[in-house]
């Protein structure tokens, strides 16, 4: 099976943060829209991403109408829906809209436990992850969504 997915600023930030973008390689195909690069290249570019291989997108972000989201989010939601891929995203109103417009979401612990489910990581380093993510991010994540996060490892 053929994984493609679409990413926003968010999980490339955090999984920067935690040393971990290389699990981004979990996807067959990752796209990331020119606004979010921009983004990310605002903030300064996490050195790993050069090595990640993504292709950039273009996307029209005024296909997602709603106040909540910044540019980055609704290009992301955008280009899933376009192109029927997975969105990466952290942040709540982006994964309720894209939930709402049928679009399947995950989050970085998500991305965790894919790499997990495809041989990356064993299930010690998994969980190492997602608690680093918690304790050593700006991503705002609770105890309870750590915690379900390891019990999906279980369960694969």
């Amino acid at each position: 099976m053929t994984l493609a997915a679409v990413s926003d600023t968010g999980p490339l930030i955090h999984l920067a943060e935690i040393d971990s973008l290389e699990l981004l390689s979990a996807f067959d195909t990752l796209l990331v829209p020119d606004v979010v690069y921009r983004e990310v290249e605002a903030g300064g570019v996490p050195d790993r991403v050069a090595e990640l291989s993504y292709e950039l997108v273009e996307a029209d972000d005024g296909r997602v109408e709603t106040e909540d989201l910044d540019a980055g989010e609704r290009a992301a939601i955008a280009v899933a829906e376009e192109r029927g891929v997975v969105l990466l995203t952290d942040d709540l109103a982006a994964r309720e809209t894209a939930s709402d417009a049928g679009v399947e979401v995950r989050g970085s612990i998500g991305i965790i436990a894919l790499g997990y489910s495809r041989g990356l990581l064993d299930r010690d380093e998994a969980a190492s992850l997602m608690r680093a993510l918690q304790r050593e991010t700006s991503l705002f994540v609770t105890e309870a969504v750590v915690e379900r996060g390891i019990r999906m490892l279980d369960d694969q």
